[in-house]
């Protein structure tokens, strides 16, 4: 019989929970590098494997699907996500997310851009204001607070419609509290139960209460201004027409549930994507003037539309190095509800597996130089030879995001329509911290260095000259 396979030794009581908590993404590259590609850890209370071998990975998630559900960590987010598309499990999972498909249909995409590309501009307008009233130089920005604020604006409008969120502040306020409260529950060494008053557990009751009567209004509103009126088609109204083959819709409260999960998944998950690509753009003048080739090329000068998208290969290169090297996602878990074999590894029921994209995505045995930002490397012979699961930052299987093409076509959107009209420099003072959580935050935002583009610049220069 072959050999156990072996793992970096756990301490007595906590396992690698220390480890774990101190410095998620270089344990498990460490644990990759050092041990191989299966590696047994141990969590209070849980058996852990990690695994960071492509077809393992798709055993998982793809060929032994059902012997799995999400895993521990996850389920601590049913507070704010209920019963949504990222934590329902079964029957009620398969039912829900074939009613939110048709939401996510290509052909809507086409619809949904020129709200995209439009806060893209009125951010950059933002940038240029800044500028002027520093003098015309470079400006200091932290990108990923101005994409946040970007990407709700978009969240907002593409899931509720134009008219229907008020203070989109006001829900994204409300989420990010609630996430910090999670956030808290990881950094225990015992779980505390959702019942108890403790204060965390307070704060983040007020948070969700905050946050379903902003979503929970708007859906009574589209409820009751339906009838007769000609159809909608923001997210949410199509989630509302949704019928299953019993004719059945969805109750409020599931409504409520997936409007949470997309708008967080829709939100924060894209503005992360962009706030990477343009922090690597910074530090790569090089990919950087490549991209703006193509922009001027493609676009000479006017805003990008959903039609270009396939005419700008590199921006969405870019987007997918960056995401490869920073996904926004940086690990998935799931756990084995019966006992099975993947790939000759024995993995008992009651096992999470871990499945760590930030480390697959850095292995040289797929990617040439691991750590280089490289958006070239993608061309087509390239993603042929690549292993399916050596780069998975949506996931894959049954559960792979539903929203995968609507975050790659904002993300080359926007990220087109930002550097068609700036550029980017690294703010020598900056340097890039993580803080991994349910996604993977910068731990002190992202800052860089902004200048109006030369085609900008001229244009700017003219209206001086013109001004009466």
């Amino acid at each position: 019989m072959p050999a156990p396979p072996a793992g970096p030794p756990p301490r007595f009581l906590t396992g690698h929970l220390a480890d774990f908590r101190a410095d998620r993404l270089g344990f498990f590259l460490r644990c990759a590098r050092e041990y191989g590609d299966v590696v047994p850890l141990r969590l209070p209370g849980r058996r852990v494997l990690l695994f960071s071998r492509p077809d393992l990975i798709e055993q998982v998630l793809v060929a032994q699907a059902a012997n799995f559900v999400k895993h521990f960590g996850l389920r601590m987010y049913r507070p704010i996500l209920g019963d949504g598309l990222v934590t329902s499990e079964g029957g009620f999972w398969r039912r829900q997310r074939k009613l939110a498909a048709p939401a996510f249909h290509p052909g809507r995409l086409a619809a949904y851009a020129p709200d995209m590309t439009a806060a893209a501009g009125r951010m950059v307008d933002g940038w240029a204001s800044a500028a002027a009233a520093a003098g015309g130089g470079p400006v200091v920005r932290d990108v990923h607070d101005d994409l946040m604020r970007l990407t709700l604006d978009i969240a907002c409008k593409t899931l509720f419609g134009a008219d229907a969120c008020p203070d989109p502040h006001a829900v994204g306020a409300a989420m990010e509290s609630a996430l910090r409260a999670i956030d808290a529950r990881f950094a225990r060494l015992l779980p505390v139960p959702d019942w108890l008053p403790t204060p965390a557990n307070l704060r983040l009751r007020r948070a969700v209460r905050a946050l379903d009567s902003v979503v929970g209004g708007i859906i009574a509103r589209r409820r009751a201004a339906a009838t007769g009126a000609a159809p909608a088609h923001d997210l949410l109204s199509v989630l509302l027409r949704a019928r299953d083959e019993d004719g059945s819709a969805m109750t409020d409260q599931q409504l409520l549930d997936e409007a949470r999960t997309i708008f967080l998944a829709g939100h924060e998950t894209t503005a992360l994507a962009l706030t990477y690509a343009l922090y690597l753009l910074a530090d790569h003048p090089d990919a950087q003037g490549t991209l703006r080739r193509e922009l001027d090329g493609v676009l000479g000068g006017r805003p990008p539309t959903h039609a270009d998208l396939p005419r700008l290969p590199y921006a969405r290169q870019v987007v997918g190095e960056a995401m490869r090297l920073y996904p926004p996602a940086d690990v998935l878990g799931r756990e084995a509800v019966a006992d099975c074999t993947v790939c000759g590894v024995p993995v008992p029921r009651g096992t999470t597996v871990f499945m760590s994209q930030w480390a697959v995505h850095r292995d040289p045995r797929y990617f040439p130089e691991p750590e280089a930002f490289d958006p070239g490397r993608w061309t087509d012979a390239f993603e042929r030879a690549l292993p399916r699961f050596a780069y998975f930052p949506f996931g894959g299987g049954p559960r792979v995001c539903v929203g995968q093409a609507f975050a790659i076509a904002e993300a080359s959107l926007v990220l087109a329509a930002v550097c068609q009209r700036v550029r980017l420099d690294p703010d020598p003072a900056f340097r890039l911290e993580l803080r991994p959580s349910i996604t993977l935050r910068p731990r002190h935002g992202v800052r860089v260095l902004v200048r109006a583009a030369e085609a900008d610049q001229r244009k700017a220069g003219r209206e001086r000259l013109t001004a009466p």
